[in-house]
């Protein structure tokens, strides 16, 4: 998978990726790029920790829809430690992109 993410005044002004996986990458990725646009750099790092840390909780902790938009319907997704990485690649890849754009 490859995520491109463009920075501009703080803010995301576009993101867009293209690759082949499973269905929940693909949706995952899918639903990143429609949540971000638009987010200012501070909120999108808010949003991924959120998403990564419902995700790693093992069920433990539940999505914040207000937070997450769609993405909290991935809340599922962490009862199941095998596709955790499914659903977060593109998330860090779109966390190292707002990195390296600092």
């Amino acid at each position: 998978m490859t995520l491109r993410l463009a920075v501009h005044d703080g803010k995301v002004a576009q993101v867009a990726w293209d690759g082949a996986g499973c269905s929940i990458s693909m949706a995952s990725a899918s639903v990143l790029t429609d949540l971000a646009q638009g987010m200012t750099v501070a909120e999108l790092h808010e949003v991924i920790d959120s998403f990564r840390e419902v995700l790693r909780s093992r069920g433990k902790v539940h999505a914040d829809p207000e937070l997450l938009g769609d993405a909290a319907a991935f809340e599922g997704v962490a009862r199941y430690a095998a596709r955790v990485k499914c659903a977060m690649i593109s998330w860090v890849a779109a966390e190292d992109a707002l990195n390296q754009a600092a």
